[in-house]
């Protein structure tokens, strides 16, 4: 392909993103992978060089825009040589029109801005946000120690415990190390809340929301499998993808435990009262997470944040009827909204005054309200809240 038919690709792929972004359809990733299947002249090179084009565009454009042209545009008048393959060859973009107007750059929605502002997070943490995130191994301590683990790069040692980091984009699924289940891929910030949130060997453990298990599987090391640990979700094809993983791994889940939205406690009845530690990784508005999905900000809208915060304090509720006097809950959110974070925790303590918060300490993060943040910017991590909420 000629670099100018790879720019016309992109912004049919941009097309394709913008409308799913709308329409809450697929996500970028999987649009890439069905082009690509659907073009199978275009090169390991193309791909790529398409791939990074797309993702450019997505991470330069603040609000939604009108299409992928106007996308590609604002990148175009960020650089001349990319400007210049707008020249009307064949295949290639049609030549800039006089009249034509670029998309509008920044980090997010206007709305989405001001919710970030209100909670600090403005000027270089709001454009850390937009970074590349690097790749996060753990050592999965049932298996292997990081002093002793084998791999074909060199990592970097994080100041975990278990945390290694390795450049983004680097390949490691066919890695023996990782088949084998020696680690696991887990960003940084996440392998800090699973260690905030203490998990001990012998602990009744309930991971309300487990989704596909990356912090169960962390929750069973921590715990040496000495316990009962319990993966809960309403979501049955990501609950069913944690057993392959821990039997990789070697964890010991007791059980998984699909949820009826909104009647969670039919099938948890039988843990009411009884768990030592309740971990609520509630679903979110993934404002932590935008280095790996920039185009999800494009689908945030101020309804379904609502809805958001909602659900959190449900799930909350549903933790306090499973923890035992002198239990915890670890509430967490990759967010760094406050609505999400702090101002909800800030809730939930005015609203149950038998729990208070418990002071955390970890190498990564700042005080944010009863817990701790964690943002890139600040800790080189995903963006996540944390709070220890203990049971009287």
């Amino acid at each position: 392909m000629t670099p100018a038919a790879r720019v016309q690709s992109a912004i049919t792929i941009l097309d394709s993103v913008i409308a799913a972004a709308r329409s809450q359809g697929a996500p970028a990733d999987r649009l890439l992978a069905e082009w690509a299947r659907g073009n199978r002249y275009a090169g390991s090179k193309d791909r790529r060089a398409i791939r990074d084009l797309v993702y450019a565009a997505i991470r330069a454009c603040g609000p939604v825009p009108a299409n992928g042209r106007a996308a590609m545009l604002l990148l175009a008048e960020r650089a001349a040589d990319l400007a210049a393959l707008f020249d009307g060859t064949p295949y290639g973009p049609p030549a800039i029109g006089e009249s034509e107007q670029a998309a509008s750059g920044g980090v997010a929605p206007a709305w989405l801005v001001e919710r970030l502002t209100a909670s600090d997070i403005a000027g270089p943490e709001a454009e850390a946000l937009l970074g590349r995130a690097p790749l996060d191994l753990r050592a999965n301590t049932l298996k292997a120690s990081r002093a002793t683990l084998v791999l074909p790069a060199e990592a970097e040692e994080l100041p975990l415990p278990n945390g290694l980091r390795l450049p983004a984009g680097t390949q490691v699924e066919q890695w023996p190390a990782y088949l084998d289940g020696l680690v696991e891929v887990q960003d940084a910030g996440s392998q800090a809340m699973c260690l905030a949130a203490n998990a001990l060997p012998g602990e009744l453990v309930i991971d309300l929301c487990a989704g596909a298990g990356g912090k169960t599987l962390a929750l069973a090391a921590a715990m040496d499998n000495q316990g009962t640990l319990i993966a809960a979700d309403t979501d049955r094809g990501r609950l069913s993808r944690l057993a392959p993983r821990a039997e990789r791994a070697g964890a010991k889940v007791a059980e998984t435990v699909l949820l009826n939205p909104g009647r969670e406690m039919q099938s948890l009845g039988p843990w009411q009262g009884k768990a030592d530690l309740v971990l609520v990784d509630a679903p979110c508005s993934g404002t932590g997470t935008w280095r790996r999905n920039p185009e999800s900000r494009w689908r945030l809208t101020p309804q379904e944040l609502a809805r958001l915060t909602q659900l959190q304090a449900r799930l909350l509720d549903v933790a306090t009827q499973l923890v035992r006097p002198g239990g915890r809950i670890a509430y967490i959110t990759c967010s760094l909204l406050d609505d999400e974070g702090a101002g909800q925790v800030e809730r939930f303590l005015a609203a149950n005054p038998r729990f208070t918060p418990t002071p955390l300490d970890l190498p990564f993060g700042t005080p944010r309200g009863a817990g701790t943040r964690l943002t890139p910017q600040h800790d080189g991590t995903d963006g996540f809240f944390i709070a220890s909420l203990s049971a009287a």
